[in-house]
């Protein structure tokens, strides 16, 4: 792909040759990271490890980005002919098989960094440990608290050394999914991932 590709013409300057190289893994494909996907995609991130065992139902179109025509399909596959309408030229390894904490080295060896996607907290917790025992040197983005809706103050990020936390790490799923909300929270990890892709969150 060529630096003068018009998609991204108007990127940040000095940004899309840098993240053109930059290999990026996203665990779970669901509202943070079908959404955070797509942000990545359009910030020019050239290639991506996608894993989610799941499939598209109609449930989830209220906050992730797939639509009634990929109802049935895994969210890997469907996800990635969403990415590449955008980006044609992005390399996307697809991982439609359930991750596991013995695999996460392998899935995502490739990354230079991880954006932690799932629902459950006992999944994240396993997910986070997993990836800083395989990778120490290499940063997670997570997610904590992103149900319910307002309360945009609250959502926050919360860093210890290669962990990044975004969310308020309040509410639970009893409050329910707003699109605002779980979009909210997968623009903040997508933009904390390339603000680190850029070697510019160490600097601050």
């Amino acid at each position: 792909m060529a630096t003068t590709d018009p998609i991204f013409e108007r990127n940040v300057p000095g940004a899309t040759e840098k993240l053109r190289a930059a290999p990026v893994g996203i665990a779970g494909c669901g509202g943070l990271g079908s959404n955070a996907a797509m942000l990545l995609a359009r910030a020019g991130v050239g290639r991506l490890i996608l894993a989610d065992h799941d499939v598209v139902e109609l449930s989830n179109l209220n906050r992730q980005h797939f639509f009634r025509k990929d109802v049935g399909r895994t969210k890997v596959r469907a996800l990635a002919d969403h990415l590449r309408a955008v980006n044609p030229a992005m390399e996307l390894a697809l991982h439609p098989e359930e991750l596991e904490p013995d695999a996460v080295a392998a899935v995502f060896a490739g990354a230079d960094l991880l954006i932690e996607a799932f629902d459950l907290a006992d999944r994240k917790r396993w997910l986070i440990e997993a990836w800083c025992r395989a990778f120490p040197d290499r940063p997670i983005v997570a997610a904590s608290g992103l149900s319910g809706v307002g309360r945009t103050a609250a959502m926050r990020v919360r860093s210890s050394g290669k962990i990044h936390v975004v969310g308020d790490e309040e509410s639970d799923m009893s409050e329910g999914l707003c699109a605002p909300r779980v979009a909210l929270a997968a623009a903040m990890q997508a933009n904390i991932a390339v603000e680190l892709l850029l070697g510019m969150k160490e600097k601050r």
